[in-house]
């Protein structure tokens, strides 16, 4: 009962911020400008801070080389099982891409490091924050690929480069692990905005997420969406986290794996689609569902966790 209280009070929080954003919009107290804007702030400024604190103030002891060997490997492995399977059960050239970055991509950074944090209070949960320097460069370059492959195009190399070296997380985790080799002093006054603004992202984030939903219409997407929701919050996560179990790994880098595949689709994944001339319409719902249901299969894995002693 401890640890099924214990799991609850992890979970409800971040899922009544959720709800809060979307009763927001519903109530019209924020417009789909603003919910854009302030995404769009998340994700270029208040994440990278996070990231960055996150990182500068880890303790470079208690990091273990294998999490990022496994989630990377992990995550290639995901992409590939799905070019495989994917185009056995979607004839749809438009909605193959969509699937498959529906489920080898996860909302990692907006969902998966306050969901950390919440596990861990207090404690060294820099993990998360520096398994983006390996998990979102993949998730774009797989992702990107994907959609080019199915779309008949031709992958730009130069552009997926370009975009990897300028995403604002990628800046933030680089200009934090510079902190964190070179101890650079700096000033209190700068520390303290640094924490300020920090304490402002995960929040915010998950507010602006569940602005972002949208319940519309499933329609004749019903077989595509179900394929992915479960793909991506049941499958995946007892596949990989089965095999991370066994390799022994266990606390917060247990908890940044578990996030990495079994955090729902990436909000970012729509925009892609909708630009690399994806179905936007199947893309979309599975961001929305895959996060609602999120907090279902994610209260569970993390129930389950705790039951077994592994966070």
């Amino acid at each position: 009962m401890d640890n099924l209280i214990l799991s609850l009070n992890i979970i409800l929080p971040l899922f009544v911020l959720m709800a809060v954003g979307y009763l927001a919009r519903r109530l019209k107290m924020l417009d789909d400008k603003t919910i854009r804007v302030m995404n769009n702030l998340v994700f270029r400024l208040f994440l990278p801070i996070l990231l960055c604190k996150n990182i500068m103030d880890s303790t470079e002891g208690n990091i273990s080389g294998g999490v990022f060997i496994f989630a990377g490997v992990g995550v290639v492995a995901l992409y590939l099982l799905l070019f495989l399977i994917i185009p056995l059960i979607e004839k749809d050239n438009t909605k193959r891409g969509v699937m498959i970055q529906a489920i080898g991509r996860s909302n990692y950074a907006l969902f998966g490091i306050p969901l950390v944090q919440s596990i861990f209070p207090g404690a060294d949960t820099s993990i998360a924050s520096l398994l983006v320097a390996i998990t979102i460069p993949l998730y774009n370059v797989l992702s990107v690929i994907a959609l080019e492959v199915y779309r008949g195009g031709k992958t730009d190399v130069g552009k997926i480069i370009k975009n990897i070296v300028t995403n604002p997380l990628i800046i933030g985790s680089i200009i934090g692990i510079i902190l964190l080799k070179t101890k650079l002093p700096l000033a209190p006054f700068i520390t303290t905005s640094i924490g300020n603004l920090a304490q402002i992202a995960s929040p915010l984030a998950l507010f602006m997420l569940g602005a972002f939903f949208e319940f519309s219409k499933v329609g004749h997407n019903a077989r595509q969406l179900t394929i992915c929701v479960i793909g991506k919050l049941v499958i995946s996560p007892l596949i990989f986290l089965s095999l991370a179990v066994w390799l022994g790994f266990r606390g917060p880098e247990l908890a940044s794996l578990m996030v990495v595949f079994g955090a729902p689709t990436a909000v970012n994944s729509f925009t892609m689609a909708q630009q690399m001339g994806g179905d936007e319409e199947l893309a979309g719902q599975q961001v929305v569902f895959s996060s609602a249901l999120s907090t279902i299969t994610v209260f569970l894995f993390v129930f389950a966790a705790k039951s077994f002693n592994l966070f």
